[in-house]
């Protein structure tokens, strides 16, 4: 039972991330309380709002959570640091600020596996709602109304230009909307950047939500279980101010809505005796409900980037070393197009990593910069250009795991890349499409020398090779709570993202999709959140 110091609200949002600061925008719009709980501070941090801060912010101790991957088999046995956002607006406030939603076949698959209404076509509407389209856009497929500016680039380089003219001559055709009718082609990635500045989910839509009576948003709140009464979530058991703080309890008439990410969703709800039973048993964690599914399925891409060095060009490079760097400064200042004000990939080309592939398996995500050891943030002192480039849909499956009941512990994150023969054949050819790139005429006249990995390392072995030691993550977690029929064992939500066998507690962030969309996963979050919010308010989007 409530006491009489307990805080109640209609709703309790788990994290103020992308998809939390959404449902804290519409739910309190609709005139329902909210609670907001977020483990970080506010998104007072000016490198936050700066899209160059993004190399600094990545690897920030107080703007992100400090995960690691365990050893991974595929890798070598190598870990990977694993920073998700931990400050209002998420990841959103830190990730690299390119939008992309992937492919309609990418969610007709959704609804075909048990889950009616995520079809392309039903969740199209979500999409365009919360999209403010800057420049050419078919209202077909493009938001216009919405809260989130999405801009085109405008600082322009001759080795990007001469990237997009390789990809043509290599039988890749140039796509000036990725996020329109289809997505294959060549072109410039959008970003959620206004007038040179990072537009967060916080900045788009908590920013409106927070001058509400009807809204508490409560930063440095570490959520520790959720209160469950009778097979019902009634509220949320928090820790303000970090270990050693104040134990508080806030309750929910209505819902607890999880929204707190891939890693930290499962991790909460393991903590709440929800999961595994000998996930829970060896943790020491009472076992309330036994689901499988809790922190299974996790997926990430896992990208290798190529590297080659340029001549005959400047590239980022050489724009913000030295002198150089101070009239960048200068120009980002008084608005004028910079590379301070860009996301971290410019180019983007989503092609086949073979021609009997029925559509499209590769992201490049390309940038007419370079960094010493692969580090992203150390620049080279000489000119470079960097194709990123990752299989789209990984088939490898990991997991997230409690280790104890203690909830400052990280938990156990296997992401297993490359354990999956798929994703090492498409990476594979996704890496000789680099080298045809580098050398295509538009682009071999700045291509002074193929610097990682050299030339020599040619046969699908030493290729593979270089990627297990070299590849990385792109950070884009999803799939711990996956969405599913409910006779389906690792299901964890149904179609209405609400938790299977519990009452009044719905998962709506990554963690519920059951298989990665073709894309970067910010925009995916974006309309998971806006559907959830219709699908809590019993109401449906305007087609």
């Amino acid at each position: 039972m409530a006491t009489e110091t307990d805080d109640i609200f209609d709703y309790i949002v788990v994290g103020a991330g992308t998809a939390g600061c959404v449902l804290t925008e519409r739910l309190s719009a609709a005139g329902h309380s909210v609670c907001t709980l977020e483990a970080g501070p506010r998104d007072t941090n000016p490198l936050i709002h700066i899209p160059a801060g993004y190399i600094k912010n990545i690897y920030s101790k107080k703007l992100t959570w400090n995960f690691r991957s365990e050893p991974g088999p595929g890798v070598n046995g190598r870990s990977f640091p694993l920073p998700q956002g931990r400050v209002l607006g998420g990841s959103s406030s830190i990730n690299g600020l390119n939008y992309v939603r992937g492919q309609s076949t990418d969610y007709d698959n959704w609804a075909a596996a048990g889950n009616p209404g995520w079809s392309y076509n039903d969740v199209l509407p979500y999409f365009r709602r919360s999209e403010k389209r800057l420049g050419k856009a078919d209202p077909k497929y493009r938001g216009t109304d919405g809260e989130l500016p999405i801009s085109d680039l405008d600082w322009h380089n001759p080795v990007s230009d001469a990237l997009i003219d390789a990809a043509g001559a290599i039988g890749i055709p140039r796509n000036p909307d990725h996020n329109g009718a289809t997505q294959e082609g060549a072109g410039f990635f959008q970003r959620t950047i206004y007038r040179g500045k990072r537009v967060s989910s916080a900045k788009a839509f908590l920013s409106k939500a927070r001058r509400r009576p009807n809204v508490s948003i409560r930063t440095h709140a570490q959520c520790t279980s959720i209160i469950l009464e009778n097979g019902v979530a009634c509220g949320i058991r928090y820790i303000q101010g970090g270990s050693g703080g104040k134990i508080r309890t806030v309750r929910a008439r209505r819902e607890v809505i999880l929204t707190a990410g891939a890693i930290n969703t499962p991790k909460l709800l393991q903590l709440s005796g929800l999961g595994p039973a000998h996930v829970l048993k060896a943790a020491g964690i009472e076992v309330v409900r036994d689901i499988q599914g809790v922190g299974a399925n996790l997926r990430d891409h896992y990208a290798v980037r190529m590297v080659s060095r340029i001549q005959g060009a400047p590239t980022i490079n050489t724009k913000v070393q030295g002198p150089a760097l101070a009239i960048q400064v200068a120009r980002w200042l008084v608005g004028l197009p910079s590379p301070l004000a860009i996301s971290p990939s410019l180019v983007h080309i989503f092609c086949r990593s073979d021609p009997s592939v029925d559509r499209p398996d590769l992201e490049f995500a390309c940038a007419p910069a370079s960094f010493r050891e692969g580090v992203v943030g150390l620049l080279d002192k000489h000119p470079g250009l960097t194709l990123g480039v990752w299989q789209e849909r990984p088939e490898s499956l990991g997991h997230v795991r409690v280790k104890s009941g203690d909830v400052f512990q990280a938990p156990s994150i296997q992401p297993n890349y490359l354990t999956d023969e798929r994703d090492q054949k498409t990476l594979l050819g996704g890496m000789r499409i680099a080298r045809r790139l580098f050398r295509a005429a538009p682009l071999a006249r700045y291509v002074e020398a193929e610097t990682s990995p050299p030339p020599d390392v040619e046969s699908d072995d030493e290729l593979l090779a270089f990627a297990r030691e070299k590849g990385t993550t792109v950070y884009h977690m999803i799939g711990t709570a996956r969405m599913g029929p409910r006779d389906r064992p690792d299901s964890v939500v149904d179609h209405e993202l609400r938790f299977h066998g519990i009452g009044n507690l719905r998962v709506c962030d990554a963690s519920i999709m059951p298989s990665m969309p073709s894309a970067n996963t910010n925009a995916t979050t974006l309309m998971i959140a806006e559907k959830a919010a219709d699908m809590i308010l019993a109401r449906t989007a305007l087609q």
